[in-house]
């Protein structure tokens, strides 16, 4: 069941929306404000947002940069506003599609499908295993010969997002609000001292890493070397 966030300020439309969304087996969060859609988008991550942009206090391009500094959630824009501009402006800010008011429900779920579509997880491994230790992402444990390793709650998301980003780079920012949360971005310290623990708990040396690299002035990225075992 996807998990769909609908933005918009008229109690109607907004009500029509979720209605719809259930009755066609998604699973909708409702908001009226900007404010509430950033906060409802980083406590339940929804797989898809509809947005209105004339939304009071923050604006809606505002709340598209929100969304855009942690998390690539398709953003359908659902507007009375059918000017070029306000389309250019929006798809610039990085939403994904532009359905004006007034709109057809099936035109509206049809983009809805397409964008979840697109953004269709492909299957990925669920055991990470290295010679030093193994990650299991489904069971959200990581284990070497003598056992379990006991992460904190912030360790883990820290090592499960750089596990699921194998050989990509993740920004310090990207790290710090999918872990922390979305007003987080410059508090740069944090990541330095959880990353000492995690190199400490699974390295085998906390001074040489081997898996937990550091990208100076970036962020970070989970390799491991060439020959070692991989996946299952």
């Amino acid at each position: 069941m996807s998990r769909v966030l609908v933005v918009d300020d008229e109690p109607p439309i907004l009500r029509a929306l979720t209605a719809n969304l259930r009755a066609r087996g998604y699973q909708p969060d409702a908001a009226a404000t900007g404010e509430d859609a950033l906060r409802l988008a980083a406590k339940h991550h929804p797989d898809a947002v509809v947005l209105d942009l004339g939304l009071p206090g923050m604006s809606g391009i505002e709340v598209i940069r929100g969304l855009r500094g942690w998390t690539a959630v398709p953003i359908i824009i659902l507007s009375a506003r059918g000017a070029e501009r306000d389309k250019v402006a929006a798809l610039d800010a990085g939403a994904d599609d532009y359905v004006t008011k007034p709109f057809g429900m099936d035109e509206l779920f049809a983009r809805l499908r397409a964008a979840l579509r697109r953004i269709a997880p492909a299957e990925e491994a669920a055991v990470i295993a290295t010679p030093d230790f193994t990650v299991d992402l489904a069971a959200k444990t990581v284990t070497r010969d003598r056992g379990e390793i006991r992460l904190t709650p912030t360790e883990w998301g820290i090592v499960e997002l750089l596990v699921r980003n194998r050989d990509k780079l993740v920004t310090q920012r990207q790290l710090l609000q999918d872990v922390w949360g979305p007003q987080y971005g410059d508090e740069t310290n944090y990541l330095r001292v959880h990353m000492a623990h995690i190199r400490r708990k699974l390295e085998p040396q906390q001074g040489h890493p081997r898996y937990f690299l550091t990208e100076p002035g970036m962020g970070y990225r989970f390799h491991i070397p060439a020959g070692d075992p991989t996946s299952t």
